[in-house]
């Protein structure tokens, strides 16, 4: 099809098509990070147009807190069998007993743990390229952030230090130890997401769509009422994420906007129960998806630290 010819939609879906295939042409051992999210969602249809009827020529990993939403394990776990896609599962939990991670006092979101986690995955699996679903329009340091970011044999990013992309040239070489994070959704905004979507109808969590849920307010969000602590012969993993006597519980009708795990991810108040509906609400919203991220409110400087020191 003649690009000129192309609306924006398939422009952006032609582009990071280019962007897939050229992972798969340049690198050994890559892999797709799917954590069942909107975003690895369309990473996911993507992958299925740039590689299928062949296999898929990477698995999934997916990198666990330990406080994820049910539903999003289900959803993930699914998709990835629907598929035929060898799905990888590494825990902060693991990361914590083989010594790769090791908790901050009094800090109750796992959300900085993931780092270690997700870097110990790839050295015991040599992945030399990491295909994530983040986009510019998300948040200032991703908007740094090339399409083909280098990161160093400690994992790390520098952003003065970036390689230049020509048109649609990239520079894939990486010595032993050294791996790429590659994001073909770079030039998406979170409309393009949604319309994309609903053009492909495409599954989504049901925790997208409005729901009834309890929730507390906490740090100027409704935070989620996490599932109740029944095996009392281990500790509590959501101790200190549980709502305080000065927190009262509300049932309200509400759903996420963009999903970390149930300690991290700020609930929004909507009555939104189609994709259409979605669609709708973004076009008038004033805040930033990522506004309802904890861990991202918690410093202005907080993604673009996490992302120098080995973040997705």
């Amino acid at each position: 099809m003649n690009s000129y010819h192309l609306d924006h939609l398939q422009y952006l879906e032609t582009e990071a098509i280019h962007v897939m295939r050229e992972v798969a042409a340049e690198f050994e051992r890559p892999v797709l990070l799917f954590s069942g999210g909107k975003d690895s969602i369309c990473l996911l249809r993507l992958a299925e147009k740039a590689f299928l009827p062949s296999d898929l020529p990477m698995p999934f990993l997916n990198i666990e807190t330990g406080h994820e939403f049910p539903e999003l394990l289900e959803f993930r776990d699914r998709r990835a069998a629907q598929l035929g896609a060898k799905l990888l599962v590494r825990t902060v939990d693991d990361a914590i007993a083989k010594g790769l991670a090791m908790p901050k006092p009094g800090v109750v979101s796992r959300n900085q743990l993931q780092t270690p986690a997700l870097l110990g995955a790839i050295e015991e699996f040599h992945f030399d390229c990491c295909i994530g679903g983040a986009r510019r329009d998300e948040e200032k340091a991703r908007a740094k952030e090339r399409f083909f970011s280098f990161r160093d044999g400690f994992g790390q990013w520098d952003p003065k230090n970036q390689r230049p992309e020509i048109w649609n040239l990239y520079n894939a070489r990486v010595n032993q130890g050294e791996n790429m994070r590659v994001f073909p959704l770079s030039n998406w905004t979170e409309m393009d997401v949604w319309e994309y979507i609903k053009r492909e109808q495409l599954e989504v969590p049901n925790i997208y769509f409005s729901h009834t849920r309890d929730c507390f307010r906490r740090g100027g969000q409704w935070t989620p009422l996490p599932p109740d602590h029944t095996d009392t012969t281990k500790p509590d993993p959501y101790a200190g994420a549980r709502p305080k006597p000065n927190e009262p519980i509300k049932k309200l009708v509400v759903r996420v906007r963009t999903i970390a795990d149930m300690i991290s991810t700020g609930m929004i108040e909507s009555p939104a129960e189609s994709v259409d509906d979605i669609i709708a609400e973004i076009a008038a919203a004033r805040v930033t998806e990522r506004g309802t991220r904890a861990d991202d409110r918690a410093s202005e400087a907080a993604m673009e630290d996490r992302k120098k020191a080995g973040y997705f």
